[in-house]
């Protein structure tokens, strides 16, 4: 496994880190003030009088305290994976570190995967209800434009998905000075009118959080399914971990996110205190009228940004889960040559966008996408919190209270604003829940079914060595060249060889059995990616391991193979794939919609030849009927 950390960035690499972290790791919770405080009033009905706007600013306060800096910036950001972050690196975290327990280990993998699935559910509401939400100050500077707000932002959505396979290079480098210039933006709006009204400053006080709660239970319970709303996005500070690093993602928080945030919800409030008739939208009411259509502006290249965040990351993470064996492969473009993390998946972007087009045309404003929006967040939060227990308990070895102790109070927390958006569920919560849960369906029926489907190849193989060496007794015309056979299964004869010999009665000079191995670790570096087990007569067994983040690049890796004894010209290689064609028969060890769906998935995966890398004019794909 090669570790990818280096030396803590300084200087000029830290300010370019950090102006970095902004745009991708800021934009989704950046653009929350643009809805989080108006859905708190809407949502929970509470009248907008002094005490609430206190009581409610001071929530805010400490919800961005206690779950993004202390939860996610302080502790979180420490469970890395060799350097990387995100659900999926925290499920292959914790699943190493319980691996020897076999039940606990396989009801974290499911948990995890169900968070992850989640995660897509949450990742068609944030675009939708971001850009809507900035599009909607039209309707502050000009009433009469309210019908065309669904419209404008449809064209802007789908812009953006359009020019998503030219990839983000270009205007990348502009995603970070505009957020910070965004943020800058959100101070100015808020410092305005504390100046104006620093009473309102006392929020920062938790007593004014607490007598809320004690004076209206109900209704600060009911509020916090919106007050959650404000921290949608902290869980990409640690899903960007390994890009940006801790130190650039913790000083960009601190050092201007955490106090633009804070200054543009007091402003609000002050604002509120004064006019409790602006609570329809009290974000675009706080800007003066000369500015308000270039706020719109930049709100809505703000709200693009933390979509592009979201997108990016969409991309990233089904590569990831496709590598951990949860979803078919899927057709990967590189839109960077310098940077291998920027990639490019049309079936995901195509999906995404219909989804989100879907959830627009279906909620039609910021506030009923609100009421949806959420669950996701708050489960997703909550599996992280689980997930975490489990890395500083089993990996990290703590003891047991202090593990409790730490996590219990993020449990407490996590468990009460999803309690509270459990109440949203037959309000549009159901939404990203279905998504989510046909995700995870479609998931799990994928792992069980190339399970089944490896069970099936496994009973019905031949043994490798025993099989060369009964070929062997009587050998076939041997060709020039190199024969490399992908194969899933390292002991058994691929399909694609006894084809060859059947149909071709050949065999190559050199024969190299390759199996391919996606392990639960981000990245395994060049020195631990190729076994090689000689098996006579120039044949030759060959094990590949890749990280969940590396590229399965088979040519690469086989050229490491050189100064093992193998010698092979990549000219005069060609590479040989069997290719299955499932046959869904029932009574296989799955539900029969399930045997058909993954049948269906198998059809349609990606090329393995694609996903592999290897040159298309130099494969082989001989197939076989398997029967589930």
């Amino acid at each position: 496994m090669a570790h990818r950390n280096t030396a803590p960035p300084k200087g000029s690499q830290l300010a370019a880190l950090t102006l970095g972290a902004l745009g991708v790791v800021y934009g989704d919770i950046g653009t929350s003030p643009l809805y989080a405080l108006k859905e708190v009033f809407a949502y929970s009905g509470l009248p907008v009088l002094p005490e609430n706007i206190l009581g409610i600013l001071s929530l805010v306060f400490w919800t961005l305290t206690v779950i993004v800096s202390l939860k996610y910036v302080t502790l979180i950001l420490r469970a890395d994976n060799n350097g990387e972050g995100g659900l999926v690196a925290m499920l292959a975290l914790a699943s190493m570190a319980v691996e020897h327990r076999p039940r606990l280990r396989r009801a974290l993998l499911l948990l995890g995967i169900f968070g992850t699935a989640i995660f897509f559910g949450d990742g068609i509401i944030t675009p939708a209800i971001s850009v809507l939400s900035a599009v909607e100050g039209l309707e502050v500077a000009a009433p009469g434009l309210e019908p065309f707000v669904v419209p404008i932002t449809l064209v802007v959505l789908t812009a953006l998905f359009a020019v998503q396979k030219q990839g983000t290079g270009s205007v990348g480098k502009l995603f970070g000075p505009i957020t910070a210039l965004w943020f800058g933006v959100l101070a100015l709006l808020g410092i305005g009118h504390v100046l104006h009204n620093p009473a309102v400053l006392q929020a920062v006080l938790p007593q004014y959080a607490l007598r809320f709660v004690i004076d209206n239970p109900g209704l600060a319970f009911a509020s916090l399914g919106a007050i959650v709303l404000c921290v949608t996005g902290a869980e990409a500070l640690y899903a960007d971990l390994g890009h940006f690093g801790k130190r650039p993602i913790r000083l960009a928080w601190f050092g201007l996110v955490m106090p633009a945030l804070v200054l543009n919800y007091f402003g609000q409030g002050a604002m509120l205190l004064q006019h409790p008739e602006n609570v329809g939208n009290p974000f675009f009411e706080m800007a003066p009228t000369w500015a308000l259509y270039p706020l719109i502006g930049l709100a809505t290249c703000a709200t693009v940004i933390a979509s592009q965040a979201l997108i990016s990351a969409a991309y990233s993470v089904t590569k990831q889960v496709v590598q951990l064996g949860y979803l078919p492969r899927q057709r990967v473009l590189h839109t960077s040559v310098r940077d291998t993390g920027q990639i490019y998946l049309p079936a995901v972007n195509w999906a995404l966008y219909i989804g989100i087009v879907g959830a627009v045309l279906l909620f039609r404003s910021s506030s009923a996408l609100a009421s949806a929006y959420g669950i996701a967040v708050t489960i997703d939060m909550l599996i992280t919190t689980v997930m975490t227990f489990f890395v500083i308990r089993y990996a990290w070895r703590y003891p047991w209270l202090l593990c409790v102790a730490a996590t219990g109070v993020f449990l407490i927390v996590d468990g009460l604003f999803f309690a509270a958006n459990a109440l949203k569920v037959l309000n549009g919560g159901w939404f990203p829940l279905a998504i989510g849960g046909a995700m995870f369906g479609l998931m799990t029926t994928w792992q069980r079914g190339r399970q089944l489907l490896a069970e099936r190849m496994r009973d019905e193989s031949i043994e490798l060595k025993a099989f060369l060496d009964s070929v062997f007794l009587s050998p076939p015309t041997r060709v020039p060249g190199t024969a490399v056979f992908l194969n899933a299964d390292p002991h058994a004869t691929p399909n694609a060889l006894l084809h060859n010999l059947k149909h071709n009665k050949v065999l190559h000079e050199t024969n190299v059995f390759v199996s391919v191995r996606h392990h639960e670790v981000p990245w395994i570096g060049f020195d631990k990616r190729a076994e090689v087990e000689p098996l006579g007569r120039d044949c030759w067994r060959v094990v590949l391991h890749f990280g969940f983040k590396n590229d399965p690049d088979v040519p690469e890796a086989l050229k490491l193979l050189r100064g093992r004894g193998i010698q092979f010209d990549e000219m005069d290689t060609s590479y040989f794939l069997s290719r299955e064609i499932v046959l869904p028969m029932g009574g296989g060890g799955m539900a029969r919609w399930r045997e058909k769906l993954f049948a269906g998935l198998h059809r349609n995966a990606a090329s393995a030849a694609d996903f592999l890398h290897l040159p298309a004019n130099r494969v082989v794909e001989l197939g076989a009927q398997v029967t589930l």
